[in-house]
């Protein structure tokens, strides 16, 4: 079968053996994978190592084969792929053993893949392959963020610095659907535009001073991913004893914090990563009652995955990257 790996730090398209499952495990023939930011970290991580590892965490398709002690899913069944590994229930912090699929795990861009059966949940029937297969890491990473880590509350004020990513799409519709405000941030028009059309209330551009933009307007919840580059000027802008959650660092990971001004303004710092199972099925019950649908915002095929890794790494596209199998 084909698939997309790093291999001794190269990328390329490659012949892989088809898997087969064992007793409690499933294959699922892709239909669509998806691309995110951790796709491009990954081979740089491993870059040592001599086994190829697929790439790829998000991905939807159809069962092909299940496992003797699989009666959960039968063979057909429609179904999106959770890369949260062995997190079943919610937690303060995932379970010793989580990781993330696609490293070390194989990943979701190749034709077939094996994993737990518990692994996958039913495809929502509202929704296109191409959405399917980009839902998972991005929306459940920011279902946790903005709701279990960030307690939302229905009039509350979000601040979002950076509105394309993929996670910040999924975040600006749950939080309209919740009843919040929702101001975002973006360097490029197109963007902004596309955030508003989206349902955020005011969109700055980031170079803007966002203090004098914001004229005294009060902010419940910051949730950044950014880094170093945001992480100042996102507390500047948070009410005292206000919320801020984090989730990445685009840019630096280390930030200069003036832990006095800190603790004057009582402020909350959460740190927030992925999500549980359990949170998934709450997230694709609240996605299928607000009609939220996954932002698509560019489709390639399999043998266009360097082009579509290339897109992601100049920042250009706006929501989910979807790579037809």
């Amino acid at each position: 079968m084909k698939a997309y790996v790093t291999e001794e730090g190269q990328l390329k398209l490659k012949d892989m053996k088809t898997p087969t499952p064992g007793d409690n495990e499933v294959i699922v023939a892709l239909k669509v994978a998806g691309l995110n930011r951790r796709d491009i970290a990954v081979p740089n991580r491993i870059k040592d190592q001599k086994e190829p590892v697929i790439l790829g965490s998000d991905g939807a398709g159809v069962i092909e084969s299940v496992g003797k002690n699989v009666t959960e899913v039968s063979v057909g069944d429609e179904v999106i792929i959770n890369p949260a590994l062995r997190w079943d229930e919610n937690s303060d912090a995932p379970p010793e053993g989580f990781d993330i699929l696609g490293m070390p795990d194989h990943g979701t861009i190749t034709e077939k893949i094996v994993l737990a059966a518990n692994q996958v949940e039913p495809k929502p029937e509202y929704l296109t392959w191409e959405e399917a297969g980009v839902l998972a890491l991005a929306s459940l990473t920011g279902f946790r963020a903005l709701f279990t880590k960030g307690e939302i509350q229905k009039g509350e004020t979000l601040f979002v610095p950076g509105a394309s990513s993929g996670v910040a799409t999924y975040i600006i519709q749950f939080a309209k659907a919740a009843g919040a405000r929702v101001i975002v941030t973006s360097r490029s028009e197109e963007k902004r535009k596309q955030a508003k059309s989206l349902g955020a209330d005011l969109v700055l551009d980031t170079a803007s001073d966002w203090v004098e933009e914001l004229a005294g307007e009060t902010i419940d919840l910051v949730i950044d991913s950014v880094g170093r580059a945001t992480f100042n000027r996102s507390l500047e802008v948070l009410k005292q004893g206000g919320r801020m959650v984090v989730f990445g660092a685009t840019t630096e990971d280390t930030v200069n914090l003036d832990i006095r001004a800190f603790f004057y303004g009582q402020y909350k710092l959460l740190g927030s990563t992925m999500g549980s199972r359990e949170e998934l099925k709450a997230l694709l019950a609240f996605m299928e009652e607000h009609d939220i649908r996954p932002v698509v915002g560019h489709t390639f095929t399999l043998d266009e995955v360097e082009e579509a890794f290339e897109l992601l790494r100049e920042n250009n596209q706006f929501g989910k990257i979807a790579i037809q199998i």
